[in-house]
């Protein structure tokens, strides 16, 4: 039996694990149940990283599906500060791969952070050289880079997208939010030892791609038109150039070309001039082709009909103590021999005719002043004064294509009304978006803005201006087999040292569509500053044939037959 000390002392030490016993018990009830969410975000901090990735960007096709620009697959490497013993080799060997600066890696790896981006989106083989090195510290993961398989065709239409993937210039900057993909927050689980490990399955699961895009452009057609333009301006030492190749009676664009051109794979070594779509942002005074607008307006308004006589003062008309000049001192001419002939003093007396309110209203119906409202970002208004803000000679120079600023696009826009019957168009490329799963999100119908001139108008111009092209300036303009109608523009710039007209500084354009009788393309030629002979019937009705030409055999639009048009006239 224990003698009673000894006892005692058990009885204390008994009651001191007891003691204990109901400390811990309250300690893990305490950690368990009462801290227990806490403690969770603490472990979860330590054990885990949240990274955004997004899912791949939308395709862009044209309108017989070819792909235009599209995502690859491309490798991103990342770092782990925490689990690296030497951050300065581990610098010096991802060096020469990431053609980083090593003091710059190394800076990034000696942060105290659980996850650095040391490089994202490189090309395939630096992935592969990373993954040959095998990097304790170091891992890679796949994230979607934009890519534009034509290289520099119709770049500057598409624009691009920036290394975040975001749209920067074109469509892909105005329907940014249909083509970014979904974002997904990924979380980066780590090991024991601290390595970064991405959890299994990570590309086959990931967020949803972008919606895509069809455009109305047809990328065979782009092709002959930057390659016609780009010989142009070549041949002729312009300074640039521009084709937009539209389907008047829908307003969908088929093409539009600027030159010169880049490529938006390779833009970061590019000013920002470079890739400005020069066909919407960039104005210029017309000259002549704005001639076929002043003569809707007064075929419309009965003002003339294509027998009207007009005295051409031979050659030289003052107003305003200036004087107008033609280059042809003609005497009597007809209305129709006006527009074929191309005269500054037959215009000038038209406008006169109408006057300015008339010209003004016209104007202003045709789209000019105004945006066309095309989807594409960067899009300018143009130069359009009120008559208020008029001069004594501004109204025979509007007429004839000075003292009022344009777009290409205006201009391809205001001749397509006459083209398909007197309605102004919309114009649009882009036709369809489906999502992810090829479903139908949003489609294009062609839009009707107002009609600016009747029918019979339309048509009655359209002869004029097949004029232009069978007797008058536009005769480079001739596709055989098919009617054209069209009309030349040569205008002077303004010589920015001396603020007045340049004899030498000229914008040479022309204006038309084709089949004049059914059109199936409607387009705008414009050469900036051309070296030599800059006249419009020079440098850009040659382009219009070449490209007219090429397109319509492409589409298998079929030739007049002579034995037809014969018989026509004989039945009439």
């Amino acid at each position: 039996m224990a003698s009673p000390p000894f006892r005692s002392r058990r009885i204390v030490v008994a009651c001191g694990l007891v003691v204990a016993f109901m400390l811990v018990i309250v300690r893990l009830v305490n950690l368990q149940v009462m801290q227990s969410a806490e403690l969770t975000v603490k472990a979860d901090r330590q054990h885990q990283k949240n990274v955004t990735l997004e899912g791949a960007r939308g395709t862009i096709y044209d309108r017989n599906s070819k792909v235009l620009a599209m995502n690859m697959d491309v490798p991103s490497v990342f770092g782990v500060p925490a689990s690296l013993g030497n951050p300065g080799a581990t610098a010096r060997n991802l060096s020469p791969i990431l053609h980083v600066k090593a003091t710059e890696l190394e800076k990034k790896l000696k942060q105290e952070k659980h996850f650095v981006w040391l490089a994202r989106k490189l090309e395939p083989e630096q992935g592969r050289r990373l993954e040959r090195l095998a990097l304790d510290g170091v891992g890679v993961v796949m994230e979607g880079r934009r890519f534009y398989p034509k290289g520099p065709l119709l770049s500057h239409v598409l624009g691009f997208a920036g290394m975040d993937d975001r749209g920067l210039e074109g469509v892909e900057l105005r329907y940014e939010q249909y083509l970014r993909g979904e974002k997904r927050a990924v979380v980066l689980q780590r090991d024991a030892l601290g390595r970064a490990v991405f959890p299994k399955g990570l590309n086959e699961e990931g967020a949803a791609a972008g919606h895509s895009l069809t455009l109305t452009v047809d990328e065979v057609i782009q092709y002959i038109a930057e390659k016609e333009l780009d010989e142009a301006v070549s041949r002729s030492n312009a300074k640039s150039g521009t084709i937009i190749v539209m389907d008047p009676k829908t307003g969908a664009v088929l093409a539009m070309a600027v030159s010169p051109r880049f490529d938006p794979n390779t833009v970061r070594a590019l000013a920002p001039d470079r890739w400005r779509n020069r066909a919407l942002t960039d104005t210029y005074e017309p000259g002549s082709t704005m001639k076929t607008v002043i003569a809707a307006a007064a075929l419309e308004e009965k003002v003339m009909t294509p027998g009207s006589m007009i005295y051409g003062e031979n050659g030289q008309l003052s107003i305003a103590n200036t004087v107008i000049h033609d280059h042809e001192k003609t005497g009597w001419m007809t209305f129709a021999q006006m527009i074929q002939k191309s005269s500054n003093i037959g215009a000038a007396k038209v406008g006169m005719a109408l006057g300015e309110w008339r010209v003004f209203d016209y104007l202003k119906d045709f789209g000019f002043g105004d945006k066309t409202g095309i989807d594409l970002p960067g899009e300018a208004v143009g130069l359009l004064r009120g008559p208020r803000q008029w001069g004594k000679r501004s109204l025979a120079s509007i007429s004839m294509g000075q003292e009022v600023g344009v777009t290409p696009l205006q201009m391809v826009t205001a001749v397509s009304a006459i083209a398909n019957g007197g309605v102004l168009m919309k114009p649009f490329v882009v036709s369809e978006i489906r999502n992810a799963k090829g479903q139908l999100v949003a489609q294009t119908m062609p839009q009707a803005k107002r009609r600016v001139i009747s029918a019979d108008t339309a048509r009655t111009l359209t002869t004029l201006m097949e004029g232009v092209v069978t007797n008058g300036t536009g005769g480079k303009a001739a596709i055989p087999g098919f009617r054209v109608a069209g009309k030349t523009g040569t205008a002077q710039k303004v010589d920015p040292r001396t603020g007045a007209y340049s004899s030498t500084l000229l914008v040479g354009s022309f204006l038309g569509y084709v089949p004049a009788e059914d059109p199936r393309l409607a387009m705008i030629v414009v050469i900036d500053e051309p070296r030599g002979e800059g006249w419009g019937g020079v440098v850009a009705a040659p382009v219009f044939r070449r490209v007219g030409e090429q397109v319509l055999n492409y589409l298998g639009v079929a030739v007049d037959e002579p034995v037809k048009l014969a018989m026509a006239g004989l039945e009439s």
